[in-house]
């Protein structure tokens, strides 16, 4: 049964090391990924999981298909867009306009190529961090490249969200944690969090 560790694991703090091209496409990687989706998926607040936060220090993180539900994005080619951003990724709100569903979508061996000189402090929350919220400055938009699970390299960007996931992600994979610089931090368990959301919907 895979579990995703939780902050006092050593494993959250250590520099993640690059997945060796020879990997791509061996069954080792295939069951990892699969067990990071699973993990994830688990999970109805997440929307990303780095492979050191189910214990495997390998500079890999998937971006789940609901974070796509609330973001716009653009890859290489395209105009970056204006986004929906959300409350705190485990409060989030439905999307004011539903997108077409897309895949999960694996980056392996990440690197943030660009980061808007726009901040914004946003409300975060981590699934290895449970249940502690808080602000962190984030860029407003960001560009990673990377590479998929077959070794095909590619760039995306995105704002709002899906750019504080890239950054947070990332500070996994570099040992770093949301609670490392955050303001604020409060505790919200996960039965306030329902109180919450009904207040939201009876709001709309």
């Amino acid at each position: 049964m895979v579990k995703i560790v939780q902050k006092e694991d050593p494993v959250l703090r250590e520099v993640a090391e690059s997945v060796n091209p020879k990997d791509f496409g061996s069954p080792r990687l295939k069951k990892i990924l699969e067990d990071m989706v699973t993990a994830l998926e688990k999970e109805e607040d997440g929307v990303a999981i780095a492979a050191p936060q189910i214990g495997i220090p390998l500079r890999i993180f998937v971006v789940s298909h609901r974070a796509f539900e609330y973001e716009d994005v653009e890859d290489e080619h395209e105009d970056e867009l204006d986004s929906i951003h959300s409350d705190y990724v485990s409060l989030a709100k439905p999307p004011l306009h539903k997108k077409p569903m897309r895949s999960d979508m694996v980056f392996i061996n990440p690197v943030i190529t660009k980061l808007s000189r726009k901040k914004k402090w946003v409300p975060e929350g981590c699934l290895s961090v449970r249940w502690l919220y808080g602000e962190v400055s984030r860029a407003d938009k960001a560009t990673v490249r990377a590479y998929d699970q077959n070794g095909k390299a590619f760039t995306w960007g995105g704002s709002g969200l899906l750019a504080q996931i890239f950054q947070h992600e990332t500070d996994h994979l570099n040992g770093a944690l949301f609670i490392d610089t955050a303001r604020n931090v409060e505790k919200i368990t996960a039965e306030e969090q329902e109180i919450r959301r009904r207040e939201q919907s009876q709001t709309k």
